[in-house]
């Protein structure tokens, strides 16, 4: 199997993308990226497209809500669109995969909820294969609330969805999900797509419980790869599977075009990506 290609989540530079698209994407092209992951596209994906193209860039994954009325982000939750909104956008776009970011941690914290999400990736996964379109879905920690049948819920999803639903692993939320970070890569097998190269140090609480302070995901303490507790290494050699390695912060440390840099560096120094 090829190594992972890299990429970079745009919510990392958020600010900055929304302030200059075009430079933006100049830069990430600068330090050496071919591929970027998309964020808050639906509204403006031909404007999106024509600054990728302009750069050379272009976006294979993306983050859009398909399995949420409304969202939440660390600024308050905004409505969604219908997923059929979402995926006529990637499709310009020119995505192949597009894939949920968050889904609320009181319908992972029950059986019902977990069985519901599951039929919704399904039933979503028909409908963008008539867009030409895969789906996934992206963990943050509250997947990892409860077992069931021995296994995290994370999992049961994956085990009750189609084999065309992929999971997008990140892998610094994982670890404070409170997993075995590169058994669970291991496990998940086939299914994994991709994952999100992020380091640092995990809160002392997971802040994505059901009744959790999410605030405090305003200042989470993340570092530059090999900086952190998150097994990096051990994790993306624990499976040949993973097609796409996704730089990400939520919390850059530093510059954060000096940060992208400095993790794409690291991937290809460890030979994590090629």
């Amino acid at each position: 199997m090829s190594l992972p290609i890299p990429s970079v989540q745009l919510y990392t530079l958020v600010e900055e993308f929304r302030a200059d698209a075009a430079r933006s994407l100049d830069r990430l092209a600068a330090i050496g990226l071919r591929h970027v992951e998309a964020f808050d596209f639906v509204g403006r994906p031909t404007e999106i497209r024509a600054a990728l193209d302009a750069s050379g860039l272009t976006a294979p994954t993306g983050h859009a809500p398909l399995l949420s009325d409304e969202l939440w982000t660390p600024d308050g939750s905004i409505p969604t669109p219908e997923p059929e909104a979402v995926l006529e956008a990637a499709a310009i776009l020119g995505l192949s995969t597009v894939i949920d970011p968050f889904v609320e941690p009181v319908r992972w914290s029950t059986l019902d909820g977990v069985t519901e999400i599951a039929d919704r990736l399904n039933a979503v996964a028909d409908l963008a294969a008539t867009y030409g379109l895969n789906v996934g879905y992206h963990n943050h920690a509250q997947e990892f609330l409860i077992d069931i049948d021995g296994r995290s819920a994370l999992e049961h999803v994956v085990a009750h969805t189609d084999e065309r639903v992929a999971v997008e692993l990140d892998l610094f939320w994982a670890l404070t999900g409170g997993q075995d970070v590169p058994a669970l890569a291991q496990r998940l097998g086939s299914r994994l797509l991709a994952v999100h190269v992020k380091d640092g140090f995990v809160p002392a609480e997971n802040p994505f419980g059901v009744d959790a302070d999410r605030t405090v995901t305003r200042h989470l303490d993340q570092r530059r790869p090999g900086e952190g507790e998150v097994p990096l290494v051990e994790a993306m050699q624990a499976t040949d599977a993973v097609r796409w390695a996704v730089i990400e912060y939520d919390r850059s440390p530093g510059d954060v075009f000096d940060d992208i840099a400095a993790s794409y560096a690291f991937l290809l120094e460890k030979g994590l990506a090629a």
